[in-house]
């Protein structure tokens, strides 16, 4: 074992749990079809567009990215209507954690999240020497009062996952803007909004507008989710421009790839597909929240591709035996919890079915 030391802040950290392999699965568990419905990835694919903008781009791998992300900075500024200077771009949205993080956080600095969510803000926080601050849920949403509360003059920096995950839920239009409206200008307020364009309700608080009014606003977004380019890792921050400024001294030169780039630029335009995407997943969300909660299961009402189930057997084992991979979560006065991926309609009936029939004979 090497003597080697490492920093005190990675004492109690633990690595990202990632599970087994699906080959690992099949073989430990004897299957033969395995459907995925753990990691909230978009299980109608990408842009047809994408594929061809990455064949074409295929013979010049051996140039270094563009350092600058200059096309897509530029697409994306056109797209949403804000200056070029107010866009960073990062290997997936976790990136762009970890650089606000290492930008800002220093030894003793605390940052406010909720007890469930994103793992990788409390994460990288510790990384920096930081405290997570860490505020329970309310009935398995953000309670933005009680994290006001939270903030004292150590807080350097907030994390609002809206929608949240793993719970989906959102926090209200006016709820969320009163929220950035009581925190201090000194500490950030993040909002991450992975899971933007699946939501359908109207009491959700648009945060570009903002962006001018609250300069220690950032707002982070990702191609991995809706766009289904998670394999090539694609996320982005919009901000102010000095703390883009800030971010850029700390990120790594050549962050994100040739392709990404390029497939991101290609997915960005074809927003007829992104459109029919959220309107299948939504129809599917429906389906599915129905199904489990005639089932005795409590579902979180989600705006994302993934539903929250708590259920009062234990049933993430038994999936997993049957071929559908969830992931296991605690939920307090459950006998288990668990996040699924909604799949298209065979697989939900598949996996509807599959929870039923044990639950038949369980009773039995």
């Amino acid at each position: 074992m090497s003597k080697i030391i490492a920093r005190e802040e990675l004492k109690g950290i633990k690595p990202y749990a990632l599970g087994k392999s699906l080959e690992e699965i099949k073989t430990d568990y004897n299957l033969q079809v395995i459907r995925k419905m753990s990691d909230n990835e978009n299980v109608y694919g990408c842009s047809p567009q994408v594929r061809e903008a990455i064949s074409k781009n295929l013979n010049q791998l051996f140039y270094y990215p563009d350092g600058t992300t200059s096309t897509l900075i530029s697409k994306l500024a056109r797209f949403y209507n804000v200056p070029k200077s107010q866009f960073i771009i990062g290997n997936g949205s976790e990136e762009m954690i970890r650089l606000l993080t290492r930008a800002y956080i220093r030894h003793g600095d605390e940052a406010i999240m909720a007890d469930i969510t994103f793992p990788r803000y409390e994460t990288n926080v510790v990384i920096e020497g930081g405290q997570p601050i860490k505020v329970p849920l309310n009935n398995g949403t953000h309670d933005l009062d009680a994290m006001l509360e939270a903030v004292t003059e150590k807080t350097k920096m907030v994390f609002v996952c809206n929608p949240n995950n793993p719970t989906g839920t959102i926090v209200g239009k006016e709820e969320l803007f009163d929220f950035i409206k009581r925190v201090p200008e000194n500490i950030i307020v993040v909002v991450d909004e992975a899971y933007y364009e699946y939501v359908m309700t109207d009491d959700y608080l648009e945060t570009l507008p903002l962006l001018e009014q609250f300069p220690n606003l950032i707002v982070l977004r990702t191609f991995s989710k809706i766009y289904g380019l998670a394999g090539l890792r694609v996320g982005y921050g919009i901000m102010a421009e000095d703390i883009v400024t800030e971010l850029a001294k700390v990120k790594d030169v050549f962050n994100v790839n040739h392709l990404a780039q390029h497939a991101a630029s290609v997915a960005l335009e074809d927003q007829g597909f992104i459109k029919h995407c959220a309107k299948k997943n939504s129809e599917e969300r429906v389906y599915v929240s129905k199904a489990l909660t005639a089932l005795g299961m409590q579902v979180y009402p989600s705006e994302t591709n993934f539903l929250f189930v708590c259920s009062k057997q234990p049933l993430v084992t038994l999936l997993m035996e049957k071929g559908f991979i969830v992931r296991g979560l605690q939920m307090s006065g459950w006998a288990e919890a668990f996040r699924m991926t909604l799949g298209t309609r065979k697989d939900n009936d598949a996996f509807i079915e599959t929870i039923g029939q044990f639950l038949k004979e369980s009773v039995v």
